[in-house]
C-alpha cells in the first residue's frame, strides 16, 4: 500500500522568523520541535534505546498491559490521530486492539514520517493510514476527514511537558476541538522523581543526548546558512527542581558572532542557548491542568514505580 502524504510542513522562512526571534530573545531560545530533522529523529530514536532513559520502556510497558483495557474504554473503529508520531513505535502496541478505522501520524520531518508510515502499512496491510507533515502544534494543519462515531488523539512520549503549563492548557484545548464532543486523548506523562534519576536521563553516558541537543544548531546552519561553530558549544542539561522540569541548554564555551541573513549576534562566554524544558506532574498536578483545558480524566494507568503515567480523558463539551 503507497503512502499518502498531506504536506504541511514548515518553510524555511518560518524556520528562518522563529530562530531569528529566539536569537533576539534573552536568555536566547530556540524552540525544542527544530531538533526533529532526519538525523536529530534518528538521535532521538537512538536515545530512546539507552538505559537511563527510562520514559520510553516505561511508558511501552505500560501501553502493553493495558491495551485492552484502553481499547474497552475507547471502542473499535476510531480515528486515531497522533501528533509528533515519531517512528510510529508505540502505536503497534494499540493498532491490534484498537483497529482504527483511520491512523493519521503527524510528524514535523517528512522523510522520517514517509519511512515510519510506509513501514506501518507494511506490517498492517489492513491499516488505513493518512499522514500529515506539519508542525503538530499547528493541528489546524490536519485535513478534512470524513466523520467518524469517534476520534482519538494519541500523545505519548510525555511531549506534553516541553510545553509551559500555560501552554499545554492551550495545546490540549486545541485537541479538544480537533477530537469533538465525546473524543478522546489518550497522554503520557512523566512523574516527578529524585533529580538523580532526571539528570541521569538527560546525559546519557554514551553522548547520544549531547549530540542530539547540538544537531540542532547543525540544522540551522544546514538549513539557513548560518555560522554555529559547534564546537564552541557544551550539552547542559539539569533537574530544577523549584519549577518540577528538566532544562536543556548549550552553553557557551568560546565566545563568537553568528549570522544569520542580515542579522548577527555575539555569544560570549558562559552565554545559554536554552532548547528545551521537560516539566514533570505528579498525577493530581497533571488532572488539574487536563480539567483547564475541558477534558474529564477517565483512567489513569502507572507503572509499579510510579515512574511515568498514561492518562485517558475526555471531551464531553467541545
Amino acid at each position: 500500500m503507497n503512502v499518502q502524504i498531506y504536506d504541511a510542513h514548515p518553510t524555511p522562512a518560518s524556520l528562518h522568523q522563529e530562530v531569528l526571534r529566539g536569537l533576539q530573545s534573552s536568555p536566547k531560545a530556540i524552540a525544542p520541535k527544530f531538533f526533529y530533522d532526519a538525523r536529530g529523529s534518528q538521535l532521538f530514536d537512538a536515545i530512546c534505546e539507552t538505559p537511563e532513559y527510562y520514559p520510553t520502556r516505561i511508558e511501552k510497558q505500560i501501553l502493553r498491559r493495558y491495551a485492552g483495557e484502553i481499547s474497552e474504554i475507547v471502542g473499535e473503529g476510531c480515528l486515531l490521530i497522533e501528533p509528533g508520531s515519531g517512528s510510529c513505535q508505540k502505536v503497534r502496541l494499540l493498532l491490534q486492539d484498537l483497529k482504527p478505522s483511520i491512523y493519521m501520524p503527524m510528524e514535523i520531518c517528512h522523510d522520517h514520517l514517509l519511512k515510519a508510515a510506509q513501514a506501518l502499512v507494511n506490517e498492517y496491510d489492513w491499516l488505513e493510514l493518512s499522514a500529515v507533515c506539519a508542525d503538530f502544534t499547528q493541528l489546524n494543519k490536519i485535513p478534512d476527514m470524513p466523520d467518524e462515531p469517534h476520534r482519538l488523539a494519541f500523545f505519548p512520549g510525555s511531549t506534553i511537558g516541553n510545553f509551559e503549563p500555560s501552554q499545554a492548557v492551550n495545546f490540549m484545548r486545541s485537541i479538544a476541538r480537533l477530537v469533538g464532543n465525546q473524543g478522546g486523548l489518550l497522554i503520557g506523562v512523566d512523574m516527578k522523581k529524585p533529580a538523580k534519576v532526571l539528570n541521569a536521563a538527560y546525559n546519557d553516558a554514551q553522548g547520544l543526548t549531547a549530540d542530539f541537543n547540538l544537531n540542532l544548531l547543525g540544522r540551522i546552519n544546514r538549513e539557513l546558512n548560518t555560522d554555529f561553530n559547534l564546537e564552541n558549544f557544551k550539552h547542559k542539561a539539569f533537574y530544577n527542581e523549584s519549577e518540577g522540569r528538566v532544562e536543556m541548554h548549550l552553553v557557551c564555551e568560546r565566545g563568537h558572532e553568528v549570522t544569520l541573513g542580515e542579522e548577527s549576534f555575539v555569544l560570549t562566554n558562559g552565554e545559554h542557548i536554552h532548547t528545551e524544558n521537560s516539566y514533570k506532574y505528579s498525577i493530581d498536578e497533571f488532572h488539574e491542568l487536563a480539567r483547564m483545558a475541558g477534558f474529564d480524566v477517565e483512567r489513569v494507568w502507572t507503572d509499579d514505580e510510579h515512574l511515568f503515567s498514561v492518562h485517558y480523558l475526555q471531551n464531553y463539551d467541545a
